[in-house]
């Protein structure tokens, strides 16, 4: 557990914002914006702050369009505060009386600063901390979140004397209780990272209002018209220009951009004509109408029976099966025509009205009834433990590490009970989205309509319903992935992380927080329980249980003494030696799926490869087919015909000759989860075969279809990634192959072992819970490798002795803090400029107990078009390592390198 650490704080800065007021005549105010800090440190970072926060800040006089104060109803949310014209009024000069109150605001821009904006009369008495304000940020709407209020004028620049106001409140309600404020204000410090940007990832998806651009005519722009309309003759790119302009002209007010949105050429031409200074444009932000839909029900008041035929069975599924439903979803259910149910409604059987869209549940989650467990000796000691942390009302972290099958999740569902008698609230952490449905059917079959699902696989306007529900108190219990440590529950008793050594709790992008280690910085907030589940711990989990840090509670055997699947080691060596040749599946576990069907039982494949094939190589000149924007070989797609990067998105169609010598010979290497599936299919035509990956799943619907068919029996054989290695519960699966099991262990990251270790025994596990035994085949062409040998015996405890011992040797975590520097630019000599700057910073921290690593090229050196290199510290002291990174940052503000220049990460979980 990472304590909190005051000296990962850099100075705070408060960047005052402009003017804002209502009282003038739109036409008369330009403005000049501010480049003010408020500063709390000392005049060297304060004259920093100026110069690096000089390109987002203009000094040149700009005018500020209208904002009207209108409110309107939200109809999810009951919300009043949007804007009906979205672009911002002109302000007068606010006079900085005593009397005016002033709003530190956090705006999602890259800056570790806040902005203090004037709160206007009509917003007196309003609570405004935790509340999503609409301000005036330059000459455009941005919505932040208010974080604290005073009644002290902030200091202004020299030669300014106006603050901005405050435009707009958005919700009846502070979005962010006040733990989350705590919250949010400890992960900007602990992971270095801008607290807007913070706080933007806490927030609800902003679905109700829509982000706009308006075009008009400038002088430059009226006589360019005028000399294209007297222009006898006309290209076709001034004719196009000509039209664009003319219509713009025509125009009463300024030209929104989705007038021709779906066109992309005058799209494009109007922005061109911006940076040739023939049209102005400015962002504005526009309420959202809400979508409806009719929902019918049948009329109670009508006493005669129904009519056969479809009125019947109108009356059955309205009254005896589902009560009240959308039109749509009555014509489907039913089976009846639209002019049936409006012949209906005229003679009043039915009654209709208007609600606003909202999703309708699926069936994976209502027709659902989980199974009666007994709960064993170990499970219910577990429990009472637990009870026993809940009852004492204070922060206790424990970690219960129980091998696979063993029942842990009984045991989360045990405390979630325990947890909500006493009053208190339960946040349930999964590291899927795949997972996120299974585990979320089972709470919600347990617990009814008090629980919430949160994860980003949500439609926006189906997250923003359920987090509202949670905010308002109508859900007390939530599931969901990385993302949802931030719910906003109240009074929370319980936290739960399950599967917590997953790297998938690690965000990738800022804020770069572990979704873990939030998480028990957020029992300890809130004075909860924090329970750490998993088979495979990672290893600081279990470091910190031994060392007494947390409790441990362990679940040694399977429920109903079920055995451990036998793991068998297949050597691909030897098979080739047999064979003579590869195949995508060895010979081995090809028998032994066949022999599953033979019996009727399952079986799942996995290979933690996404694809056909890992890539397309010349055999004349051995180059690999490489991504445009990054150091990465491209991966070919069957079904899309197309070579991918993972990464950045880029594709081409295969070439039939090398770019670089034009030879023909172009070849497929290595197999992928597409690539093993063809197999299969191949090797077992009348098979039901399924695949359950990435490119086969993208939507919520998608996964609950594959896994529904694959736990009804509907497929015989399951291929796919890493997410059908852990959590699920198949009773019929009784083989799981792994195909390519070293894959891992070639990736330069000091954690490659431990991974391997982990997503071996994990996989492992999904084979014999229920009555049937189950067999588990690993192929690989490094059995010896310690992490293999210990993954087949499922001896967790040895492997940590294992591994524990080289980190310890190699000072790597848990026995140091580790922090990574990411220096990364589309121009390299930039980036290698800045590199040797910050090497040069760095070098004086070696003699305080902190080991610096670099620069050197990034393991994936050029990613999305930027050149990277890194840096990467140890320390046995956090301390050490919190200043060096700190004092890296405004040292690189000192020098000017971008913010977006120089990336930190604390606690990594991937050095690749």
């Amino acid at each position: 557990m990472i304590a909190t650490l005051s000296h990962f704080c850099p100075p705070r800065r408060r960047v005052v914002g402009r003017s804002f007021s209502s009282d003038i005549p739109r036409k008369s105010a330009n403005y000049s914006l501010r480049k003010t800090a408020l500063y709390r440190c000392s005049p060297v970072h304060f004259n920093s702050e100026i110069r690096r926060l000089e390109p987002l800040v203009s000094n040149s006089k700009q005018t500020i369009g209208t904002l009207s104060n209108s409110e309107f109803s939200h109809g999810l949310f009951s919300a009043f505060s949007l804007l009906n014209s979205a672009t911002l009024r002109p302000a007068a000069t606010l006079p900085t009386a005593m009397s005016t109150r002033f709003c530190e605001v956090a705006l999602p821009v890259p800056l570790r600063s806040t902005f203090t904006y004037a709160v206007p009369p009509s917003l007196n008495g309003e609570e405004l901390i935790g509340r999503r304000l609409v301000v005036p940020f330059r000459n455009r709407a941005m919505v932040g979140v208010g974080l604290a209020v005073s009644d002290r004028a902030p200091e202004i620049a020299r030669g300014k004397s106006t603050i901005r106001e405050i435009a707009e409140l958005m919700d009846p309600l502070p979005a962010l209780p006040a733990k989350l404020i705590e919250l949010g204000h400890w992960v900007s410090r602990y992971y270095l990272a801008p607290i807007g940007e913070t706080f933007r990832a806490m927030l609800p998806p902003e679905i109700e209002f829509r982000h706009d651009r308006e075009y008009s005519l400038t002088g430059a722009g009226r006589k360019y018209l005028q000399e294209l309309a007297d222009a006898v003759e006309k290209t076709d790119a001034e004719s196009a220009e000509f039209d664009l302009l003319r219509k713009i002209d025509s125009e009463e007010h300024s030209t929104p951009s989705k007038r021709f949105r779906r066109k992309p050429l005058p799209e494009a031409m109007a922005e061109r004509l911006v940076r040739r200074g023939f049209l102005s444009a400015r962002e504005v932000v526009r309420q959202k109408h809400t979508r409806m839909q009719k929902i019918v029900a049948w009329n109670a008041e009508n006493i005669e029976p129904a009519a056969a035929g479809a009125e019947e069975r109108i009356h059955e599924v309205l009254t005896a099966t589902r009560g009240p439903l959308p039109l749509g979803l009555l014509i489907e259910k039913a089976r009846v025509s639209r002019s049936v149910i409006q012949r209906l409604e005229k003679k009043s059987r039915l009654l209709s009205w208007d609600e606003p869209l909202t999703i309708e549940e699926h069936s994976w989650d209502t027709d659902f009834t989980p199974p009666a467990n007994i709960l064993n000796a170990e499970q219910n000691h577990a429990l009472a433990e637990i009870w026993r942390w809940l009852v004492a009302g204070e922060f206790t972290a424990g970690l219960l590490h129980g091998v696979t099958g063993s029942g842990k999740t009984e045991v989360y569902l045990g405390a979630i009970e325990a947890a909500l008698s006493r009053g208190r609230t339960a946040l349930v952490l999964v590291p899927e989205i795949a997972l996120t449905l299974w585990v979320g059917r089972l709470v919600r079959a347990r617990f009814g309509a008090g629980v919430a699902i949160l994860h980003s696989g949500l439609p926006d306007i189906e997250r923003a319903r359920e987090w509202w529900r949670v905010r308002r108190g109508e859900a007390r219990v939530v599931v969901g992935t990385r993302s949802a440590v931030f719910a906003p529950l109240e009074n929370l008793g319980l936290v739960i992380v399950d599967e917590e050594q997953e790297s998938s709790y690690k965000q990738e992008e800022t804020p770069r927080y572990n979704g873990r280690d939030t998480a028990v910085y957020r029992a300890r907030l809130e004075g909860a329980v924090a329970l750490l589940g998993s088979a495979t711990p990672a290893l600081e989990t279990y470091h910190n249980a031994r060392a007494g840090k947390y409790h441990l509670i362990e679940l040694t055997s399977r429920v109903e003494n079920r055995p451990l699947a036998k793991v068998r080691i297949i050597d691909l060596r030897e098979e080739f030696r047999r064979q003579h040749r590869a195949t995508p599946v060895s010979e081995s576990l090809r028998a032994a799926i066949a022999l599953r069907l033979r019996e009727g039982t399952q079986a799942m494949v996995l290979i933690n490869r996404r694809g056909y094939s890992w890539s397309m190589l010349c055999r004349s000149c051995g180059a690999f087919m490489q991504c445009q924007n990054c150091s990465i070989a491209l991966t070919y797609h069957k079904s899309r015909a197309r070579l991918e990067c993972h990464y950045c998105g880029y594709s081409i169609r295969p070439p039939k000759q090398c770019p670089k010598c034009k030879a023909e010979y172009m070849y497929f290497v290595g197999d992928g989860a597409e690539r093993v599936e063809e197999y299969l299919r191949e090797q077992f035509p009348n098979a039901k075969i399924a695949r359950l990956d990435r490119d086969t799943v993208r939507t919520k619907h998608a996964f609950q279809q594959i896994l529904g068919a694959f736990a009804q029996g509907e497929i015989d054989v399951l291929v796919g990634t890493q997410m059908v290695a852990k959590g699920h519960d198949f009773q019929r699966v009784t083989l799981v192959g792994v195909v390519a099991a070293d894959l891992a262990l070639g990736r330069p990251d000091f954690r490659a072992a431990e991974r391997t270790f982990q997503l071996l025994t994990q996989v492992a596990g999904r084979a014999g819970r229920g009555e049937l035994a189950g067999e588990v085949l690993v192929e690989t062409y490094y059995p010896e490798h310690y992490a293999i040998q210990f993954a087949a015996q499922q001896d967790y405890a040895s492997f940590y002795e294992k591994e524990a011992h080289f980190r310890r040797m190699l000072h790597y975590p848990p026995f140091t803090a580790l922090a990574t520097v990411l220096v990364r630019d589309r121009k390299i000599e930039n980036a290698i400029r800045w590199s040797r700057a910050l090497a040069g910073y760095f070098a004086p921290f070696e003699n305080r107990g902190v080991k610096i690593l670099g620069p050197a090229a990034a393991p994936v050196a050029r990613l999305r078009k930027d050149y990277r290199f890194q840096f990467v510290l140890k320390s046995p002291q956090r301390s050490a390592l919190a200043q060096a990174l700190s004092g890296c940052l405004d040292f690189s503000a000192k020098k000017e390198i971008p913010e977006t220049g120089v990336i930190v990460d604390v606690d990594p979980t991937n050095l690749a």
